[in-house]
């Protein structure tokens, strides 16, 4: 039998013992790709999820950790979804939809909410972030730094691993801000090989501030804090991409972006229980929808950017919020 036919057999056997939706009190599951503690993106997403079940009567949620095995992430999905039990499914990883498509087709009554992702499947309610607008803002911000330091247009960018927004969104966006204000500017991009490795992380940022560079944006996970570590050693400065960072290291933490994954999970999850979630269409928020800001009401942030950098970065930050300035977010095209 040829495999593509065998694929589909099997897919109908399955799709015949799938359960039918849950009835009675609401329940959700929330399946972490990784771990909850430490890493406050997940955080954020949980308690937006447990918002959301608390002010529906008589509905629960579960939170699961796949931990850091991806190839056992689509087996777990699979797990949650056979066992009835969960009206909604609730993750956030750009990977998620495909490796819970083999259970979407398996158990079609099941719904699953994916954020920081993008995809049409009927089953599934997704939606991403601008990272390009985020990221912008990151290096405007830089090199407005740079400009008044009078040290050379050139920032750092250290991440965990290289993947599809990286490369699509969050470096052009990154180069895009610098240019914005220093139009010779120049972005020098690094990678630490994982998420966890503090050491290699404070290994690639020196090297970066022993070159010149004044102003790193690491997205590195828990390597971040080796970043933060060598720019403290150096003098230097790092910015925070998502989360509110400025209490990491005050002072050497100069900018801290925010991206709103407890109001996206509340809202979305708050519909689905409703029965007035769409899914299948994809959405895309950034600034002007609320979901993408910069924490630039810190008092860390006002001791750190001197009076005529913030009055500069917040007009920038202004024309966001209004819809003046808008960058398309690159999405796939099926």
């Amino acid at each position: 039998m040829p495999r593509s036919i065998a694929v589909l057999v099997v897919a109908v056997l399955l799709m015949s013992c799938a359960p039918s939706a849950p009835t009675g009190p609401a329940s959700v599951a929330v399946f972490i790709p990784g771990t909850l503690q430490g890493s406050p993106t997940y955080e954020l997403l949980d308690a937006g999820v447990r918002r959301a079940v608390a002010e529906v009567p008589g509905a629960t949620v579960k939170t699961i950790e796949g931990g850091f095995n991806q190839a056992q992430w689509g087996e777990q999905i699979a797990t949650l979804a056979a066992s009835g039990e969960y009206r909604l499914i609730v993750t956030s990883n750009p990977a998620m939809p495909e490796i819970a498509a083999k259970a979407a087709l398996a158990y079609p009554n099941q719904r699953f909410i994916i954020l920081e992702s993008w995809s049409k499947n009927p089953s599934y309610a997704t939606l991403a972030y601008n990272h390009r607008e985020a990221a912008f803002l990151h290096g405007a911000l830089g090199g407005l730094l740079a400009i008044d330091r009078k040290a050379p247009p050139v920032l750092g960018l250290v991440v965990g691993q290289e993947y599809p927004d990286m490369h699509l969104a969050i470096l052009p966006g990154f180069t895009e801000g610098l240019r914005s204000v220093s139009p010779e500017g120049k972005v020098e991009f690094r990678v630490v090989g994982n998420w966890y490795d503090a050491a290699k992380g404070a290994e690639l940022a020196k090297g970066l501030f022993d070159a010149g560079v004044t102003v790193v944006l690491p997205i590195a996970g828990g390597a971040n804090q080796g970043v933060i570590t060598a720019a403290k050693a150096a003098g230097k400065s790092v910015f925070s991409y998502d989360i509110d960072g400025y209490a990491a290291e005050p002072g050497v933490v100069v900018g801290s972006g925010s991206i709103r994954q407890d109001k996206a999970s509340y809202e979305l999850v708050k519909a689905a229980l409703a029965g007035t979630l769409t899914y299948g269409k994809p959405q895309v928020v950034g600034i002007k929808e609320g979901y993408i800001d910069y924490l630039t009401g810190s008092e860390a942030f006002q001791k750190a950017v001197p009076g005529a950098v913030r009055a500069k970065f917040e007009a920038i930050l202004a024309d966001f919020k209004s819809g003046k300035t808008h960058l398309e977010m690159p999405v796939p095209k099926d």
